[in-house]
């Protein structure tokens, strides 16, 4: 299946083909602070699985640290996708594929939280342990 999306003002579209490696939520302050909101929701995705259908020349690169090369659109701002290197994954902010059922499995960085959900889900400290973090869970 192929799922469709775009930035805020439509100048950049993007493909996503197949499924998601998994889906969740971060509460990690970069992450609070660059989607604006208290959690961002995450599909995360192989490299290869991600196509831009439109607009590349409009695609601009933030990155603050080794594990994220924030994407966003150089014209409205909107926030496409986020590349993590170290993971080998691409992070489609949830919002950006409106057509893709979104089904988290895991909170990640929940130490950092300032939303706590109740949600029974997984609430990891950090990242999962083949991501290079503790895998430690937080009860709920």
């Amino acid at each position: 299946m192929a799922y469709t999306g775009s930035c805020f003002c439509g100048a950049v579209t993007i493909e996503a083909e197949g499924e998601p490696e998994g889906m969740g939520y971060c509460h990690c302050a970069s992450c609070r602070s660059w989607s604006g909101g208290p959690v961002n929701a995450f599909s995360l995705w192989k490299p290869d699985a991600i196509k831009v259908t439109s607009g590349a020349e409009n695609i601009a690169t933030f990155t603050k640290t080794p594990l994220s090369e924030r994407k966003y659109c150089a014209k409205c701002g909107g926030h496409l996708m986020a590349n993590h290197p170290p993971l080998g994954l691409m992070d489609v902010f949830a919002a950006t594929l409106p057509g893709l059922a979104f089904q988290p499995g895991v909170h990640i960085n929940y130490a950092e939280t300032v939303l706590p959900m109740k949600d029974g889900l997984p609430k990891l400290r950090d990242f999962p342990a083949e991501f290079g973090g503790s895998g430690e869970a937080i009860p709920e």
